[in-house]
């Protein structure tokens, strides 16, 4: 395994990652360091009391805005009109419940004190997102991730009402194509996304478009 220099930026090759996506541990956290990531197709992801890994699977899960679908249950959703839609109005809210939601398929959260600090950082420098649901004035599902260049590197969702997380998504895929976002990552396979078009890609033609769009 290869563990990184905590004085030195440089990741491997992202072809020399294990079978699962593993790529290297160790390092920090650093807005440099981040964003060299996510431009080499890098992403972080582990537990609160392991090392930091770092992770670039093959195939890949992306969506392309051309491709999104609406199922017609939520094209009823977004007609009716009782949920609202903004862009970093709250990221940090975004963030703290995406921590805090329970997940049927985890026991706990990959989403610690330290990660929610960096991106806070990435946010307010302008390379974090948020989109954002809300009921009544209430935030009730979003999303956050990185922007670079016409890619949108897709973090984490939550809801805390049926759709929510999917209204986010949706709506902010739509603000993405009008501004010419190519790619949406999703790094890692769920059926949520699938549903929404979500499809795998291998590693090599994804990292040709980030190459080339980030």
């Amino acid at each position: 395994m290869i563990i990184l220099s905590p004085t030195s930026f440089e990741f491997p090759d992202v072809s020399s990652a294990e079978e699962d996506g593993l790529l290297a541990i160790g390092g920090d956290l650093s807005i440099e360091r981040l964003l060299l990531a996510y431009k080499n197709g890098i992403f972080p992801w582990y537990n609160e009391d392991e090392p930091i890994q770092w992770w670039c699977p093959d195939p890949r899960f992306v969506l392309f805005p051309n491709e999104l679908k609406i199922s017609k249950s939520m094209r009823n959703v977004l007609k009716k009109n009782n949920f609202s839609f903004t862009i970093n109005k709250d990221f940090k809210q975004v963030v703290t419940n995406c921590q805090s939601i329970k997940r049927k398929e985890q026991e706990g959260t990959w989403i610690s004190k330290p990660i929610v600090d960096a991106y806070t950082k990435l946010h307010e420098q302008g390379y974090a997102h948020s989109a954002e649901t809300w009921y009544n004035n209430e935030l009730v599902g979003g999303l956050y991730g990185i922007r670079l260049g016409k890619i949108f590197f897709g973090e984490s969702m939550f809801s805390k009402m049926p759709n929510t997380s999917k209204f986010a998504f949706i709506r902010y895929v739509q603000h993405l194509k009008k501004e010419n976002v190519c790619l949406i990552d999703c790094q890692v396979y769920t059926p949520h996304l699938e549903s929404l078009g979500a499809r795998m890609v291998n590693r090599n033609d994804f990292m040709s478009l980030v190459y080339l769009s980030t």
